[in-house]
């Protein structure tokens, strides 16, 4: 088998499995219930069973509030680090092609223009932490890899914001969302698309950063996705909606990299409008 998805039940993982699904494309399709990727062991096994050529890397531990709880322990560290590490191992022992997905929380959010694949990550909370340590496990364990950073994702299959958005909208005539965190939001199709064409255009190994184009504020964010709704969204500081876990300012991702293979990137507004159009 050439496909295997890790992750397959979750938000990225379901959207990448419709996708080859559309295209008619084999795959083999794991989630935690069927392998523990904390099992180094049973990592192994089941690469040596169906020897993979492509291995898309989509399980991870995503509360980020929650990640704070146990700084360098708990789920984060395991399936983050500890997980990522041994299926890049396993990947690599067997010749295998890894593409990991990781996140703009590698960055602090204090640059004021966009964050390039050279710029030295520096994440400041717990969650961006492991990922940026998952994906040096990756670039030092693997010969064939891709780890491609994206940011804010929502998709079809999974708890996001725009499904948080749409479902306070049904309840509350008024909704308040932050406006001094910038970033882009990426919608899971043109992740997973991007996913599929690093592999089956055999795009030269490294890292690469992907989102819809475009920048906006969750405010903004939050205003797109309820414009057709009876509801006002208004703006807040991140002072006055406190979370555990720091959020990066500005983590707006260049996208130069990416867009130079010949990927087309819709811009985030599209993107959204796309996305509503199937499920609202």
């Amino acid at each position: 088998m050439d496909n295997l998805i890790i992750g397959a039940n979750g938000q990225l993982g379901t959207e990448l499995r419709k996708l080859l699904d559309e295209k008619r494309i084999d795959y083999t399709a794991t989630d935690s219930k069927e392998l523990d990727i904390t099992d180094k062991v049973a990592v192994e096994t089941l690469f040596d069973k169906n020897t993979p050529k492509y291995v898309y890397h989509c399980a991870a531990f995503t509360a980020v509030d929650d990640a704070e709880e146990e700084p360098g322990k708990g789920l984060n560290q395991k399936v983050n680090v500890q997980g990522t590490k041994n299926v890049a191992e396993a990947a690599e022992k067997i010749g295998a092609t890894l593409i990991y997905i990781s996140t703009d929380y590698v960055f602090d959010g204090n640059n004021t223009g966009m964050y390039t694949e050279n710029d030295q990550p520096n994440p400041k909370n717990e969650y961006g932490k492991a990922k940026w340590e998952g994906e040096q496990i990756v670039s030092s364990t693997m010969s064939k890899y891709y780890v491609i950073r994206t940011s804010w994702v929502y998709g079809e299959f999974g708890k996001n914001f725009v499904f948080t958005m749409l479902n306070l909208a049904k309840t509350h005539d008024k909704l308040t969302v932050v406006n001094d965190q910038i970033g882009r939001p990426t919608w899971t199709r043109t992740l997973a698309e991007f996913m599929l064409y690093a592999t089956e255009k055999d795009l030269e190994y490294g890292l690469y950063q992907l989102s819809n184009e475009d920048e906006c504020s969750w405010y903004e964010f939050a205003k797109e996705i309820l414009k057709d709704k009876k509801v006002k969204v208004l703006p807040v500081t991140s002072k006055e909606y406190p979370q555990k876990a720091y959020r990066p300012k500005h983590s707006v991702m260049d996208l130069s990299k990416t867009k130079s293979t010949g990927f087309k990137i819709v811009d985030w507004k599209e993107a959204l409008s796309k996305f509503l159009e199937n499920v609202d």
